[in-house]
């Protein structure tokens, strides 16, 4: 499994470290809410709306360079769907690298 990152934030900013600064904290602002919509979504096995949260989700885990865990959404997406759901542990073990690396990288 791949690790969060930040090299393609640091591409796009082309050494500007404002603009990387506001990316991460829009990340960091916006991935936990965006987490939280899923699960109670998902809890309430709404798959339409959960696999829209799992679109959304899947721009932030490809803005922090996980490659996998790219693909890993794209088809639990598809899979939501079909209403079907056997890829949530997988996702789930993505969200929850997000969640820390975040964490790391911007405490406050």
């Amino acid at each position: 499994m791949d690790t969060p990152n930040l090299n393609y934030i640091k591409e796009l900013s082309g050494g500007d470290k404002q603009f990387e600064t506001k990316v991460l904290s829009i990340l960091t602002e916006e991935f936990p809410n965006e987490l939280d919509r899923f699960l109670s979504n998902y809890k309430k096995k709404d798959y339409k709306k959960s696999a829209e949260d799992v679109h959304k989700l899947k721009h932030k885990i490809s803005i922090l360079g996980l490659v996998n865990g790219y693909h890993v959404a794209v088809a639990f997406e598809n899979e939501l769907k079909l209403e079907s759901d056997s890829l949530f542990g997988s996702f789930m073990e993505v969200m929850e690298q997000i969640k820390l690396f975040l964490k790391k990288v911007n405490p406050s």
